[in-house]
């Protein structure tokens, strides 16, 4: 229930960052789900790599939900990461397009592309 709700909230955050962008909203928070379970894969795999190095016994020994709960941190890490990426990327579009070209060192660069369209 409570994978439930954090995969809510997951793709809600996702899908009004996409909404304020003008991007594919559903497209979006499904890539945002898609990216917690990316990294809850992932997670589980160095999490099984490490405990088969460092510990005795092996990973069988491992109760599943116990490995589920060491990978949640691994899992949200990866979706909040990649919900800054499409932030700073977004937002970086925004700024440059706002920007006029005498803000800009090479503005006679800029003024000739313009010309030229």
């Amino acid at each position: 229930m409570v994978g439930l709700i954090l995969l809510y909230f997951v793709g809600k955050a996702f899908y009004d960052l996409a909404g304020l962008n003008n991007r594919g909203q559903w497209l979006y928070a499904i890539l945002g789900v898609g990216s917690y379970y990316a990294g809850l894969f992932i997670g589980a795999i160095l999490i099984g790599i490490s405990y088969e190095l460092f510990f005795d016994g092996s990973i069988d020994d491992v109760n599943d939900t116990a490995l589920g709960f060491m990978a949640l941190p691994i899992g949200v890490l990866a979706c909040w990461g990649f919900y800054r990426i499409l932030k700073n990327r977004w937002e970086k579009k925004e700024t440059f397009s706002g920007a006029s070209s005498e803000d800009v060192l090479d503005a006679n660069l800029i003024d000739q592309h313009t010309d030229r369209q």
